[in-house]
């Protein structure tokens, strides 16, 4: 194919994209509209699977278990290139598209990271690739993965665990965010535990020597654990909550249950961690004459980044423009104004972009990648799927400046003003998929890098044998 034909191609797959631009808007909406938390999305997994389906791709359901999890592939042929799309929401996260705090519902859930746009961003990438494969224009096979339960952690971890990414040659994925750029860095691998103490139960004061208390284990434990800290390496953490304490003051606990995350930048710290908080769990028990019941119920590990594919999506965010019309950004303005001024978030971009950051609403502007040699202090379940196939990952503009993940501005630009990016996002992956289906050096290049970083290690799942993914709804 040569230069001028392959440029035609690009700009046949953002124009797909752009006539797909009202369905794939009124779709996002709809989700946000209807907000399903984890491993409950099931009108949002039909909607995306529905579009998939009437545009002839193959949809198999109830990937990893999970009812909600599904493959939706195009073509029998390779190479075979895929992209990811979410679509849980948060709880209690309710919130309407203003710029003022006043929930829907109070109480009820809400796109606060975006994931209305993340699914139905990734959705308009797969059929602008598909169309073109379908045209003749683009050899080989697509893939739309839809990954539930990414806020309950780990939906994908269970997809992986079914083999969903194993004919995969690359994944290229998004998250909403305040800017455009790749990913470069890597982040915290981790394990869930929940540990519950069983006692005796006695009168507090009457008869307390008859008691064993449940809640003085799980005391023991978090204070055991809290020495711990010191022998740890600086990028570990560990956090917990009491989930039950008891039930009245004057009756000695029978039982007490705490939920930890270990957090490392490798996984075998991560498992070595584990371990001693396990000991001291069991150490509690011994010195309170309580039973312990030690549960794991999850695991991520760390992301693999790939430059070879973020160098390609940064090439490609330079050709795709970012259709903010003049509602968007009189929005995005009323939104940054409930901000502050953000300078702590500016800070972390280059210094030639910053004081566009501080006078536009919106930074559409594409950089190159923040987190290029860090490890960021978040965990992710495309962490074990970059340790299973090569994966890119980038950032894309849909809320103002500044805006953090998880708050009640981030709800509020879902709706319409986050479309933008959105758009962006579709256009981007599209780009990098045709990329890496047309270019056999650059596949070979991504997974070359992907075999380096393995470094000899194997990929053995993080979850514990037997695991239920709607386990993760009771943590």
């Amino acid at each position: 194919m040569s230069r001028q034909e392959y440029e035609s191609l690009k700009q046949g797959l953002f124009e797909t994209i752009e006539a797909e631009r009202d369905r794939l808007k009124t779709v996002a909406r709809d989700i946000w509209e209807n907000p399903e938390v984890a491993l409950q999305e099931s009108a949002s997994s039909e909607r995306l699977q529905s579009i998939l389906r009437e545009e002839g791709f193959e949809v198999t359901t109830g990937v990893g278990g999970i009812e909600t999890a599904f493959i939706a592939r195009y073509g029998q042929e390779n190479p075979v290139v895929g992209t990811m799309g979410e679509f849980d929401a948060l709880p209690g996260m309710s919130q309407q598209a203003k710029a003022e705090r006043e929930p829907v519902e109070a109480g009820a859930p809400g796109h606060g990271c975006g994931h209305n746009l993340f699914g139905v961003g990734s959705l308009g990438a797969a059929i602008a690739v598909k169309d073109a494969i379908e045209r003749n224009e683009l050899s080989g096979s697509v893939v739309f993965f839809g990954t539930p339960a990414e806020e309950a952690g780990g939906g994908k971890v269970y997809m992986v665990r079914d083999g969903a990414f194993d004919d995969v040659d690359a994944v290229v994925s998004w998250h909403p965010g305040w800017y455009n750029a790749p990913g470069k860095g890597s982040c915290l691998a981790v394990d869930a535990f929940d540990f519950t103490f069983h006692g005796e139960t006695s009168h507090a004061a009457a008869s307390p020597e008859s008691g064993r208390s449940a809640l003085d284990a799980v005391q023991l434990l978090n204070t055991g654990v809290e020495y711990m800290r010191e022998h740890v390496s600086d990028a570990a953490r560990i956090h917990y909550v009491i989930q039950n304490g008891g039930s009245a003051a004057n009756v000695v606990p029978g039982e007490a249950s705490v939920e930890y995350l270990v957090r490392a930048p490798e996984r075998e710290e991560v498992e070595r961690i584990s371990e001693w908080v396990r000991d001291i769990a069991d150490a509690a028990a011994q010195m309170t004459r309580t039973d312990l019941n030690a549960t794991k119920t999850s695991g991520m590990y760390g992301v693999l980044p790939n430059h070879t594919i973020a160098d390609a999506i940064r090439e490609n965010m330079e050709h795709a423009d970012f259709p903010l019309d003049d509602e968007q950004a009189e929005f995005a303005a009323e939104l940054r104004e409930t901000l502050g001024d953000g300078e702590g978030a500016i800070q972390q971009i280059p210094e030639p972009n910053r004081d566009i950051a501080r006078e536009e609403a919106i930074f559409s502007q594409p950089i190159d990648a923040l987190d290029e040699g860090q490890t960021g202090s978040y965990s992710t379940d495309s962490g074990d799927v970059s340790w299973n196939v090569p994966l890119g990952r980038f950032r894309a503009a849909t809320w103002p400046v500044g805006t953090p993940a998880h708050s009640w501005q981030a709800v509020a630009a879902g709706e319409s003003l986050g479309t933008a990016g959105m758009e962006f996002a579709s256009k981007t992956i599209a780009a990098t998929l045709a990329d890496l289906l047309e270019d056999a050096e650059l596949r070979q290049q991504a997974r070359m890098e992907f075999e380096e970083r393995l470094a000899g290690h194997e990929y053995e799942s993080p979850l514990p044998e037997g695991a239920d993914p709607y386990e993760l709804v009771k943590r």
